[in-house]
């Protein structure tokens, strides 16, 4: 029985930006086998969408919200999606 993927986009705020958080983000991603994009946004927020087990978006979810050691992580919203399996890695967007 295969596990079931979903599309998970978070948007994060905080000390996000400048303190290597889409990368650690995108090595988080990698290591539990997700696929997407990781951006900055104009308003200083980091935006994630990210497609994988549900179990395994649920295991990025924290290791986000924990984020690198020089980030400090105030609020992170998310929501689930349909998958639309559009992405083949996880890649930064700069």
């Amino acid at each position: 029985m295969s596990e079931t993927i979903a599309r998970l986009h978070l948007t994060v705020r905080g000390r996000v930006q400048g303190v290597g958080f889409r990368f650690h983000t995108q090595q988080a991603a990698e290591e539990l086998g997700l696929t997407g994009w990781v951006a900055n946004r104009s308003d200083r927020s980091v935006e994630v969408v990210a497609e994988g087990p549900r179990a395994a978006l649920d295991q990025f979810i924290k290791l986000v919200k924990r984020g690198p050691s020089m980030a400090q992580v105030t609020d992170v919203q998310h929501e689930y999606l349909p998958a639309t399996r559009e992405f083949d890695e996880f890649r930064v967007e700069l």
